[in-house]
């Protein structure tokens, strides 16, 4: 059996190149797998040999599946649709899904909290800031959402802070339809530039000061509230 790993990549007429460029092609009686189901593919390339096809995304490279034996490919696959269709299986998947569900709703107190503490307006704007830290939650922390509400990699009050921020821009400004010049740091140098009229904006509630009704803040989370109610 062929133990071979290696790592290829896609060439010309979607055939394979090694690491050097140069073409190849995989063992006689080899398929390709897809990325998509981890579970399979792990049971496969803990058997045997295996080419691992990658592929530039940005500026990270992606698997997009392997080629391997096609009876090995078979067999895990076989063994894999036994195990998953087993009432234990079943039970273990409901046992995750409720805990993911747990700690989600956990998250998302945690989150709301944490955006009330960095908006922490004056008594008088209590209720705008429960309105607000909702709004943002809602935009940000949903799972799959890509906001910076979802990165662990920074604590969570910074998370908070950094959400707020985002969703003003969005919600109470005019970066959507800014032309922006086309020049490096010049994007970064507007979002900067308006987050600095969020915080003097979110100052002013901070503060406890007499706010126009027509404040940038209260129209948004009028829109937020009238696109949350049911239609009648």
């Amino acid at each position: 059996m062929n133990n071979e790993q290696r790592v290829v990549h896609r060439g010309p007429g979607n055939g394979l190149i090694d690491q050097a460029g140069q073409p190849v092609t995989p063992p006689e009686n080899w398929v390709f797998l897809p990325a998509g189901d981890a579970g399979l593919t792990r049971r496969v390339t803990a058997r045997t040999g295996f080419w691992r096809v990658r592929a530039p995304m940005g500026r990270r490279m992606i698997s997009l599946g392997i080629w391997a034996p096609a009876a090995i490919i078979a067999e895990a696959r076989a063994e894999l649709e036994a195990i998953r269709a087993s009432e234990g299986y079943h039970k273990k998947l409901a046992g995750e899904r409720r805990r993911r569900a747990e700690r989600q709703s956990a998250y998302e107190e945690a989150f709301y909290q944490a955006v009330r503490a960095f908006l922490a307006f004056a008594p008088r704007y209590e209720p705008l800031e429960r309105a607000m830290a909702s709004a943002v939650s809602r935009h940000a922390v949903p799972v799959g959402s890509g906001t910076v509400a979802r990165t662990t990699r920074i604590p969570l009050e910074e998370r908070a802070a950094r959400a707020v921020i985002a969703w003003m821009r969005h919600r109470t400004t005019a970066y959507e339809t800014m032309d922006v010049a086309r020049v490096k740091g010049e994007r970064r140098q507007v979002r900067r530039m308006l987050a600095r009229r969020s915080l003097e904006l979110l100052r002013s509630y901070r503060e406890g000061r007499e706010i126009d009704p027509g404040c940038p803040l209260r129209q948004a989370l009028k829109t937020e509230q009238a696109a949350e109610e049911p239609a009648a």
